[in-house]
């Protein structure tokens, strides 16, 4: 890697992170605010939540493509800092919310300019070979999981002075990203490497049909990858309402298990994958961390202890080895000029597990935490995420019987 990529990577990791900081921030504080907003308990809360997540993930299946399909035209810059000020603007209207309809709103707005992560990882694609491809994905999870350690403990902190300072935080600290951006981000995408926009090819279904076409993709891999984000989303959607539930866990106190989280994925996303996968390659990553992931879902759901929590989250993070590898294989088959329309895809595919992860994940939540149900198990969205991320792992190992997954 020659160092203006080098330079190039570190602005993009920079940009992520503080992206991620801004949207960190607001998770110690979110159940509870829904539960004020809604005059209601934390079950109850947690519905909300999921539909709040839905209409994100729902506007961003419909945008993300479209946004990959400019950055393939227009470049990756311009299309990032569009996207930075979508979610600036998001955050202003969470801070101002009156009622849960404005949080709505200003999800809404946020999943049709919240394509960063679309754009940040065609950008990623340009500047990486075959060779340190999976690593520099890997330097992606490893700025979400520095901005999980800064942000959480940040907005716990913040929400000792009040519950909304954390999203005026948020809004101030993307707006700072978006002015670093505007003056020292790069273009990745070269004027030779650039293609024409065409809105036949920029709806979800037209994308994903040109994904079904793609020989070169695995139908099953395809799944794994959509399986392992809802099963994510056991987690993702959860973590705040099943430990508030069952622990009384308060706003410090969840910023501060974010941030451990947070400080184990940078570990494994920036140090241990380095290591791990050009000594194993990315089928066997793949597979050794969805077993991590399967194990360490069932123990959470079962877990009675505060302490458990922490040391369950050791194998759970080093699950992390197989998003980045997963991703590496996928677009190793894809030509440099078809990266930001691939990525366009797969953050599509990640909506549509966004779509359908929260709502499962929370709604079960709900029926097993609520004063009518007859057996009360917070636990129980882990064991859903267990069985899902199991059923990878049985699709992984049968395409590789098939040599259907090939690494060059």
């Amino acid at each position: 890697m020659t160092s203006i990529k080098k330079a190039a990577l570190s602005f993009i990791f920079t940009t992520i992170l503080l992206d991620v900081i801004g949207l960190s921030i607001i998770a110690p504080v979110f159940p509870r605010l829904i539960e004020q907003l809604i005059d209601g308990n934390i079950s109850q809360a947690s519905q909300w939540s999921g539909l709040l997540v839905f209409a994100y993930a729902f506007m961003q299946f419909i945008c993300a493509p479209i946004v990959g399909r400019l950055s393939d035209k227009y470049g990756r810059r311009p299309v990032l800092l569009l996207s930075l000020l979508g979610f600036g603007i998001d955050y202003i209207f969470l801070w101002l919310a009156p009622t849960i309809y404005w949080l709505l709103l200003g999800r809404v707005i946020s999943g049709i300019f919240g394509a960063s992560y679309t754009t940040a990882t065609a950008y990623i694609a340009d500047i990486s070979s075959d060779k340190n491809r999976s690593q520099n994905f890997g330097m992606i999870g490893a700025a979400f999981g520095l901005g999980y350690i800064i942000g959480p403990i940040l907005g716990g902190a913040l929400s000792e002075l009040g519950p909304r300072v954390p999203f005026i935080a948020s809004a101030i600290l993307t707006f700072i990203n978006l002015i670093y951006g505007y003056f020292v981000l790069p273009e990745s995408l070269s004027i030779e490497n650039r293609r024409p926009f065409e809105w036949k090819k920029a709806n979800p279904l037209a994308t994903l049909f040109e994904l079904k076409r793609n020989k070169n993709i695995s139908s099953g891999l395809i799944i794994t990858f959509i399986l392992i984000y809802i099963a994510d989303h056991a987690v993702m959607s959860t973590w705040t309402f099943i430990n508030i539930e069952k622990f009384d866990w308060s706003n410090t106190f969840i910023g501060l298990s974010l941030t451990i989280a947070g400080i184990m994925v940078v570990i494994v996303q920036a140090g241990l994958i380095r290591y791990i996968n050009p000594k194993i390659g990315d089928k066997k990553s793949i597979l050794v961390g969805l077993v991590l992931y399967t194990f360490s879902l069932i123990s959470l759901a079962f877990a009675n202890q505060t302490w458990m929590i922490f040391v369950l989250l050791i194998p759970y993070c080093l699950g992390g080895i197989t998003g980045p590898s997963l991703k590496s294989i996928i677009s190793k088959n894809v030509p440099q000029n078809e990266q930001g329309e691939l990525q366009g895809i797969l953050t599509s595919l990640m909506a549509v597990a966004s779509i359908i992860g929260p709502l499962l994940m929370t709604n079960i939540f709900y029926l097993f935490t609520s004063p009518a149900t007859p057996i009360q198990f917070a636990g129980a969205p882990f064991l859903v995420g267990a069985f899902l991320m199991m059923t990878s792992v049985f699709i992984t190992v049968n395409n590789m019987k098939k040599n259907l997954i090939e690494e060059r």
